[in-house]
Parts: structure tokens; sequence; C-alpha cells
């Protein structure tokens, strides 16, 4: 099993979930999280005043799919989450040695 960790656009969202639903993926987990890439963050303008934006907002999806679903997945997210420009994320890619659920105590791929 592995774990699919994607840093994508906060508007890029719901075209990565639907993806991955296309994927047969049930679950996911989603946190709003702050961070900068290559892009080093940029400057605005509020009320007159020029200030620098270090970290930008990003969304991190992660989700646990079995070895053989991987690749299917991760060409979904790139396709959903591609806009062409900087800033657009990244994806990492773990091994996952052991899931439980909890409510079953079901173990690793009948878990998932």
């Amino acid at each position: 099993m592995k774990q699919i960790t994607a840093i994508i656009k906060p508007f890029k969202l719901e075209e990565v979930r639907e993806a991955l639903a296309a994927c047969g993926v049930t679950g996911l987990t989603v946190t709003e999280v702050k961070g900068f890439g290559r892009q080093k963050g940029h400057t605005e303008l509020y009320r007159g005043a020029e200030y620098v934006v270090d970290f930008l907002p990003k969304v991190k999806v992660e989700v646990v799919v079995k070895s053989q679903d991987l690749d299917g997945c991760i060409d979904a997210i790139v396709k959903a989450a591609r806009t062409g420009k900087i800033g657009d994320g990244k994806i990492f890619v773990t091994n996952v040695e052991k899931v439980v659920r909890i409510r079953t105590g079901e173990q690793d791929d009948s878990a998932v």
C-alpha cells in the first residue's frame, strides 16, 4: 500500500477529489496548509502599503491506495491539479506498512 500526499492549489481541490473518486478512491483527508516552493511567495498591496506574503495558501490531500492503483491515482491528480503555472504543487509517495480500521479491526488491504 502507498500513501499519496499531494500539495495543490485550493481552487483545484474539487477537481482532484472528483478525479480520485473516478479512480475508485473512497476516502481522503484534506488539510489547509501554507507554504512556498520555487515561487517564494509574492508581494501584495494593502491600503497603500506593500507587504510580502511568504507563505501561500495550499491544500494537502492525503490518500492511501493499493500499490497497483498508485500510477492511475497519480495521473488523475496531475491532470486535475495542473494549471501550467508556477505553484501547481507536488506529489509525495510513501510506503504504508500497516492499516487498521478501528471500527471493525480489519487490517491492510481490506481496511483501505
